[in-house]
């Protein structure tokens, strides 16, 4: 925009405004006046403006008149309509034909000027102010990385930094690199801070003193209780969902639902084999293996690992003692949430809708194997507005409506996050070695420990151990495993990729959010 930002003002008493002109143009604004519709028009098609202000009640054209032709000419100028008229019918006529503001007579001069920030300038202005937040909270932020003791302090820090980072994403400043570096020695030392505390916490987390809120307690501690007190629950967990892209989503679904907002601590390895059948069993995955070996999928195995879910819950229901009638469904497209839009009236019965949603994990593996996914979601910022975008769109929205407006309490979830990694960490392992790029668990894996959180007593952990020589390696902050066979692609194919499975914020600091319809 123009250092001095043009505006044309049409208004039949333009002469009785003087004093507005000489205040806009002390504020160094270009103001161009008429005292007609068509003048006005004809002003429009042979300049550019950057806003203009009609007057409703002008003799001949009408400014309802005048602003719909002026829609044709020129429809990106933002337009403020002023009316001596309160009558509702010429505001829903106004507003409807996209007007930028509406103004009621008598005006000052002020009130003109916030609207000329407000349509002309709020980019600038919000930038600005989001740039002075953040410097101002840049302190108190390092302060809480240095101090944070306990998991509540994390969830208040990350709350923290995906809160100035969806607001510096919203405004053209140049603090994102600075923000990036204090979200990375955030991660550090939560990963340090994970090392000594997570074992405390094992083999089977308890909300106890000291413990937070983990994968197997979802259910016993959130999902049962509201059965209790007499609701019916839909369970919902959309695989690899953040807190920051659970807040892009957010306003979407204010209009219709109230929200209690809290966050979990996912379990390690942060993936679904082990953290999203914790939750549905209640367990962690040492005891799934011991107490249900056939619904336990190893690592080296073909068979999928998500492929026992449903049984899985079943157990949990069973062993505590419940008889809840539930159902369990996954959504791959479009069409399966559109079928269980139509399964509704059989659903209705269930104390218990279990439904898993995968198109942000589908999303995250597209955007590694397709330069086309890969370039649409190039950064965080590209990433939640895909999620956004998708969710807007998706049969979810309305799907979540239904089943509020018959009464449900839905929570609405995941099993982990994930998190960009740009910094390859070299390891060496066998044949049977898993492929994830965030945690290894094999028998004979070189790594340089210094580089790793190690688990070589799976048992402590809760975790299931193939071999007695078995050991689990999780990597932290950005990093990611290298092979140092075919190094090079290998590093170049994956850098910039999201990935889940090791200890970062992203991935084990996950939103539960129970809603309630308004």
């Amino acid at each position: 925009m123009a250092a001095n930002p043009k505006i044309l003002w049409a208004d039949d008493e333009i002469d009785l405004l003087k004093p507005h002109l000489m205040f806009l143009a002390g504020r160094g604004y270009d103001v161009t006046t008429a005292n007609n519709g068509h003048d006005a028009l004809e002003l429009v098609g042979e300049q550019t403006f950057d806003l203009i202000i009609l007057d409703e009640n002008m003799p001949g054209l009408t400014g309802l008149e005048t602003l719909a032709r002026i829609k044709q000419i020129s429809p990106l100028t933002p337009v403020i309509m002023i009316t001596k008229s309160e009558e509702e019918n010429i505001m829903n006529q106004a507003v409807g034909s996209k007007i930028a503001d509406y103004l009621i007579k008598p005006v000052n001069p002020n009130q003109i000027l916030i609207a000329l920030k407000r349509l002309l300038h709020s980019d600038r202005l919000v930038s600005e102010q989001a740039t002075r937040d953040y410097r101002e909270d840049f302190r108190q932020i390092s302060d809480l990385i240095s101090a944070a003791d306990s998991m509540d302090d994390w969830y208040e820090l990350y709350r923290r930094l995906v809160f100035r980072e969806l607001e510096l994403a919203d405004a053209e400043t140049n603090m994102d690199e600075m923000l990036e570096m204090q979200k990375a020695d955030a991660n550090a030392a939560f990963g340090k801070w994970i090392r000594r505390h997570y074992e405390q916490w094992m083999p089977s987390p308890l909300t106890e003193d000291g413990a937070p809120l983990m994968s197997p307690r979802i259910f016993p501690d959130r999902v049962f209780p509201m059965i209790e007190q007499g609701d019916k629950v839909l369970f919902v967990l959309i695989d690899n969902f953040r807190l920051d892209q659970w807040n892009v989503v957010k306003p979407l679904l204010a209009d219709s639902f109230a929200f209690k907002e809290e966050l979990y601590t996912a379990i390690l390895p942060t993936a679904t084999q082990y953290a999203r059948n914790a939750i549905f069993s209640g367990l962690m995955p040492r005891q799934i293996e011991a107490m249900f070996p056939d619904l336990w999928v190893d690592e080296e195995s073909e068979e999928g690992k998500n492929i026992n879910e449903s049984p899985l819950i079943a157990t949990q229901i069973e062993r505590y003692r419940r008889k809840y009638r539930f159902s369990y469904n996954k959504i791959n497209d479009s069409a399966g949430a559109e079928k269980l839009i139509r399964d509704f009236s059989a659903m209705q019965a269930n104390d218990l809708n279990v439904v898993v949603v995968n198109f942000i994990d589908m999303l995250s593996h597209a955007r590694t194997e397709s330069k086309m996914i890969r370039e649409l979601a190039s950064t965080n910022a590209a990433y939640r507005s895909l999620t956004e975008s998708w969710f807007k769109h998706s049969s979810l929205l309305e799907f979540l409506k239904k089943f509020a407006g018959a009464g449900f309490k839905i929570i609405l979830t995941t099993d982990h996050g994930t998190i960009r990694v740009d910094n390859p960490i070299k390891v060496v392992g066998d044949k049977n070695t898993n492929t994830n790029l965030r945690y290894k668990l094999g028998k004979n894996l070189s790594y340089n420990p210094r580089q790793v959180y190690e688990i070589k007593h799976p048992e402590r952990f809760g975790l299931p151990s193939p071999n007695v020589s078995s050991t689990y390696i999780f990597a932290d902050g950005h990093d990611f495993f290298a092979y140092p066979n075919n190094y090079n692609y290998y590093v170049q194919y994956y850098t910039g990729t999201f990935q889940h499975g090791g200890i970062s914020m992203e991935e084990m600091l996950v939103p539960l959010i129970t809603l309630t319809a308004k």
